[in-house]
């Protein structure tokens, strides 16, 4: 297996994994779990998002999140940003990354932010232009590459036309999102083949989550692809709202675990990563979602 030496995971457990929680999670532990992270060694956390507290109120505490965290060198920090107000509030608290989102379904893209994707893309592009003017880094997310909850199977010339369009308003970086966690690595591999029609391999990366238990070997079939970037979720945290059934991203501790024992190198610690998981699982009193830090932490208290 042609493997990479190294990968590079982007942790958006405090973002994408907890936006959906219904308890509200004080800023207080949101910042203690960054620290906990970076910690860990991961040098990409998605922090917060920049939307309208109306629309996600677990990010309404957005600003004191970014001004709370003791910041490391050498990690870099993600704030989404959905419209150029969102930007600006951000820019506030000096991101050095923003991430813009899109779908490759048209169903999916008018009920989550109310427009067709080309009308989404036209709204990002001002926010790509002014965030790229201010140094910063623009990423963006990719979602329902394989599956739709409201259209099914994504077909790969969907995928590679949003790849396109996201090309075209000066993204720099995809992630591949299986948002409802449907995809299978002969699909995962197609759709990310189409996303290689427009960004370099060092431009993109995997999204996975584990509805379908699929997560994991979705990975290792991108991982053969040459893919070395993915974005994980601590204890496995997180959903999609407009997916019924869909369970959180790919658990980073499960991630770390199968990396490690191929001989592919992450630099993170995953003792101190199954800490940080178990510190988020016991705030929000249920256990976590990841099948290493289950099996670890029994292990540990045998």
């Amino acid at each position: 297996m042609n493997l990479p030496s190294r990968v590079k995971l982007v942790e958006v457990g405090p973002r994408d994994g907890l936006q959906n929680e219904k308890q509200a999670v004080p800023a207080a532990v949101k910042i203690e779990l960054v620290q906990r992270l970076q910690d860990a060694g991961l040098k990409e956390i998605e922090v917060t998002s920049f939307v309208s507290p109306k629309w996600v109120p677990q990010m309404a505490d957005n600003a004191e999140v970014m001004a709370g965290i003791a910041r490391k060198s050498g990690v870099r920090y993600s704030v989404l940003t959905p419209n150029l107000q969102g930007f600006e509030a951000a820019l506030k608290s000096k991101p050095d990354e923003i991430v813009v989102f899109g779908a490759a379904s048209e169903a999916f893209s008018r009920k989550n932010i109310n427009c067709s994707i080309a009308e989404s893309i036209e709204r990002f592009a001002p926010v790509v232009q002014a965030a790229r003017a201010a140094g910063i880094y623009v990423r963006g997310a990719m979602s329902c590459t394989v599956g739709c909850p409201y259209e099914g199977e994504v077909a790969p010339e969907r995928v590679g036309y949003l790849a396109g369009l996201m090309k075209g308003i000066g993204v720099q970086h995809v992630g591949v999102a299986d948002t409802i966690g449907v995809g299978t690595p002969i699909k995962v591999q197609r759709a990310l083949e189409a996303t290689l029609q427009h960004f370099d391999i060092n431009d993109v990366s995997g999204h996975f989550h584990d509805t379908y238990g699929q997560a994991l070997a979705n990975t290792l079939a991108t991982l053969q692809m040459g893919v070395w970037q993915f974005d994980t979720s601590v204890a496995g945290l997180g959903g999609c709202p407009y997916a019924k059934g869909a369970t959180g991203n790919v658990a980073s501790e499960d991630v770390v675990y199968l990396l490690h024992g191929m001989g592919v190198a992450t630099g993170i610690d995953l003792d101190k990563l199954i800490d940080a998981g178990a510190f988020i699982s016991e705030f929000l009193q249920r256990k976590s979602g990841s099948r290493v830090a289950a099996a670890m932490l029994a292990k540990r208290n045998s």
